[in-house]
């Protein structure tokens, strides 16, 4: 049994509990002790940073002080979050980084009767704990029911393998380690080319257009891999994209209906758990259809399904960047 701290972070109680549920049923079978850290508060998610520096890393590190108290037999502390995972692991960055100002935050955190040592904490995702620790050969060994015939876009979002100050993802653009492993699950990875685009994080309420255009793009290239559903780690990526893809739609006046699922969620199917007890069904846009695309033999070889193209999008689209010529690129 491996031993983490463990930092679940707000979302995991609420709009992503079909994150959390089916990360206990796949942690179970994998052998990984989640020790939550007592007293735990929000990071601040992303906005708070913006707003004033001090006062936000003294949240986070609130819970790396914590998770320093914490520490008995392993220092590793696991965010299945992904700004969960950015904010403490840039907290724990920044005051190494600077010793004055670890020191600021370490006085603001005095107030409260805690200090941080950095680098005390090894923050990692989820992700990278299922890949390099526990690895692709224990999970492929807990599969059950192997995910053949099941299409899967690979989703990270754009926090997870950026700034990576670890060095534990193999690209910062086009990293692989999801992509290998939901093929160990048995599943027909598709090569999703947006895999760490942003969504638009909280830009839905800034500036409902430009989140819309980004979620679209990112679906249409969902649907033109022939993808049956996208599968993210990032709460915040599963939240904007179900939850929003109906007025995306509306906006667009297009028809696209792409599920979009937590990873563990995959796994845990692929280990054998009914679905419902991983969370499936809880979605605006159900996946459960999508299931029947599982075969119990391997596919035959066979040319890619004709996937419908989504319709223009009314309206200005954001800009894209243009590429230099020749004579721009050397000046």
């Amino acid at each position: 049994m491996s031993r983490y701290l463990y930092y679940p972070g707000c979302s995991m109680e609420s709009s992503a509990r079909s994150y959390r549920d089916s990360l206990v049923a796949i942690a179970g079978a994998l052998g990984i002790d989640l020790r939550e850290i007592d007293d735990w508060n929000c990071c601040g998610a992303t906005e708070y940073l913006g707003t004033s520096r001090l006062p936000a890393y003294a949240l986070i590190a609130r819970n790396l002080a914590l998770a320093e108290q914490a520490t008995n037999g392993t220092r590793t502390l696991v965010a299945p979050c992904s700004a969960c995972y950015l904010n403490l692991a840039k907290a724990n960055h920044a005051m190494a980084e600077s010793a004055t100002f670890g020191a600021e935050v370490n006085r603001a955190l005095a107030a409260g009767g805690l200090h941080y040592t950095p680098d005390s904490v090894v923050v990692r995702h989820l992700l990278d704990i299922l890949v390099h620790d526990v690895g692709l050969e224990a999970v492929r060994a807990r599969v059950t029911r192997p995910l053949r015939g099941l299409r899967l876009a690979p989703y990270l979002g754009c926090m997870v393998p950026r700034p990576d100050y670890d060095g534990r993802f193999s690209d910062p653009e086009r990293p692989l380690e999801l992509d290998t492993l939901l093929a160990a699950l048995g599943a027909d990875v598709v090569d999703y080319p947006m895999r760490t685009d942003c969504c638009g994080g909280h830009m839905a309420q800034i500036s409902p257009p430009t989140a819309f255009e980004m979620m679209r793009r990112l679906v249409a290239a969902a649907e033109r891999t022939g993808a049956h559903l996208m599968v993210t780690l990032c709460p915040m990526c599963q939240m904007n994209i179900d939850a929003f893809q109906g007025e995306m739609n509306a906006y667009f006046e297009t028809r696209h209906r792409m599920p979009i699922v937590f990873f563990t969620q995959v796994i845990g199917l692929a280990f054998g758990f009914e679905p419902e007890a991983l969370g499936f069904g809880r979605e605006i846009v159900d996946p459960r259809p999508a299931l029947a695309n599982i075969s119990d033999e391997p596919a035959p070889e066979a040319e890619p399904a004709r996937v419908r193209r989504a319709g223009r999008p009314k309206g200005p689209a954001l800009p894209m960047p243009l590429m230099p010529t020749v004579g721009e690129e050397m000046q």
